[in-house]
């Protein structure tokens, strides 16, 4: 992919002609490496990308490809890709019923992979970004949902009402989801041993949505290994969980906090917390939406933005400013009370 020089001496007009026939005879034979084909690429790129990201990355990223670019383009040299083509692929993807959100994910992980094939001289050049990405005239920033404290007890007080010994722990698991604003597989992960004294250590994540069984895999990145000292009404349902996990036959602090020997499954954790939403009278959240009631409670109380980017394992504080800076109400009006005492 960079750019090489090789000198060479002819003397006399001749000799000089004949070099120059020589060096473009062997330009010829050499086979362009523009002759791949896109599905060649993907093959070489995915192959390459297997150890650079997490497992469910990569699963992602062979997804979008394989079910959005590849139909398209998966017979066509690369030398073949020209601004007309990928045209026409872009009114095929604006066509699909899909969200922007999502037709501009697939447009990223196109980008991404040739411009893999220009860094490895596949290509001389990416034409994709001439094309342009998705756009929305109409697009306005999408408002987050969250439970206020209030309407988190009111859903929390059903799932403690739904009783029984495995039923504790969802309850226990949206208790972590509220109090913690860690990610769905992060909560999956944890064990008795990530708690030492008031203090919750997150140091792994679980997949389910790869083939096979689930996957232990680290955290989303170096910012989401973290220590959160615990709140006592999460202390307390915690005591009360290892309690009567403890009269378990065979229990060890190796199990999961949230199922044991096997972690719940996505599918029954969101089936209950519609169950509990609906015997609450409140909004039903994502479970997503428990991280984005975690931080936005803090948001609302004026906790620094920092600490909250801390908290939720973010890798950059721009991801939480961007996401949560709206909910700073207070801070506006300290601002304008400041700037009226000029007189």
């Amino acid at each position: 992919g960079e750019d090489k020089q090789i000198d060479r001496v002819a003397y006399g007009s001749n000799e000089a002609k004949e070099l120059e026939q020589k060096l473009s005879l062997e330009i010829k034979e050499k086979p362009p490496e523009s002759r791949l084909t896109v599905k060649e690429l993907f093959e070489e790129y995915t192959k390459v990308k297997k150890y650079e990201v997490r497992e469910t990355t990569l699963h992602k990223t062979e997804q979008i490809l394989k079910n959005h670019v590849l139909p398209s383009f998966e017979n066509k040299k690369l030398n073949q890709l020209n601004l007309i083509s990928l045209q026409k692929w872009k009114t095929h993807i604006e066509e699909k019923n899909l969200s922007f959100k999502m037709k501009k994910n697939i447009f990223s992980e196109f980008r991404a992979m040739l411009n893999f094939a220009v860094k490895f001289a596949h290509m001389p050049s990416n034409p994709l970004p001439r094309v342009g990405n998705f756009k929305n005239a109409y697009e306005t920033k999408k408002s987050i949902d969250y439970y206020t404290a209030d309407e988190f007890l009111k859903f929390i007080s059903k799932a403690k009402e739904a009783g029984g010994f495995y039923e504790w722990n969802y309850y226990v698991f949206f208790n972590i989801a509220f109090y913690t604003g860690l990610r769905k597989g992060e909560i999956h992960a944890l064990k008795w041993t990530d708690i030492e004294n008031e203090t919750l250590h997150v140091r792994r994540s679980i997949a389910q949505k790869l083939k096979g069984e689930d996957r232990e895999t680290p955290p989303k990145n170096k910012g989401s290994y973290r220590s959160l000292q615990i709140p006592k009404p999460l202390k307390t349902a915690l005591d009360k969980h290892k309690e009567r996990y403890c009269q378990v036959d065979g229990f060890t602090e190796e199990w999961r906090i949230c199922g044991g020997l096997n972690c719940l499954r996505d599918t029954t954790v969101s089936n209950r917390n519609k169950q509990y939403a609906k015997a609450a009278g409140v909004k039903q959240l994502r479970i997503h939406d428990f991280r984005h009631s975690h931080a936005s409670l803090l948001a609302n109380e004026g906790i620094n933005i920092q600490e909250i980017a801390r908290r939720l394992g973010h890798s950059k504080i721009e991801i939480t400013w961007n996401t949560y800076s709206h909910l700073y109400p207070r801070e506006e009006e300290r601002a304008v009370n400041i700037l009226n005492k000029i007189v």
